[in-house]
Parts: C-alpha cells; structure tokens; sequence
C-alpha cells in the first residue's frame, strides 16, 4: 500500500511539472523549481537584480518563464570543436594578409 502511495505521488509531481512547462509567468516558487535554485538564492538575484523579475505589488514577485530561459542560457561556453574553428578561420585570414597580391 505505501509503494501504490508513493506511486501516486510521483505521479502528482510529474503532473505539477508539465504544468509548469507552459506556464508563461511564473511565482517565486516555481520559479525556484525552473531555475532548481534555492529561494534564498533567488532572492539575492532579485534583490542584486541580476535576474529579470515583476514585483506589480511591491511584495510578490513574478518572473515571465521565457525570460528564465534566456537568463540561463548565458554566458554560453564555446565547444573545443567552436575553439578550433575559430582559431583555424583566424589563422587562415591572418595568411591571407601577408601574401603578396601580383601587381597588374
């Protein structure tokens, strides 16, 4: 009985998740729970406004979900792959400066 309970509960929780897949704006909380950051962690974001946040009423904050994506996505690190590439294009426009062109 108490592994059908546990079921149960899991099931809840995936249900509450996929709620939060299309949400547009989003609570504190769930903001939290998008972010899987603590909320005294969320509330040194706000409070440095370092992370993009509503407070319409003075108290409660709201966050608009695609924003939070955006702010996740940042500062993106290049692949060693990206490094190579650029480093390769790099090369090869620095030889294209140095070799003479025939004069006409």
């Amino acid at each position: 009985m108490e592994m059908l309970f546990q079921k149960l509960d899991k099931i809840v929780e995936l249900l509450e998740s996929q709620k939060l897949v299309h949400k547009t704006v989003l609570n504190f909380n769930e903001a939290c729970l998008v972010l899987d950051i603590s909320p005294s962690h969320l509330y040194k974001l706000t409070s440095a406004r370092q992370i993009p946040h509503f407070c319409p009423q003075g108290k409660k904050l709201y966050f608009k979900r695609e924003e939070l994506d955006q702010w996740l996505q940042r500062n993106r690190q290049n692949t060693v792959q990206e490094i190579e590439a650029m480093v390769d294009k790099d090369i090869a426009n620095q030889k294209g400066k140095y070799i003479k062109q025939p004069k006409h």
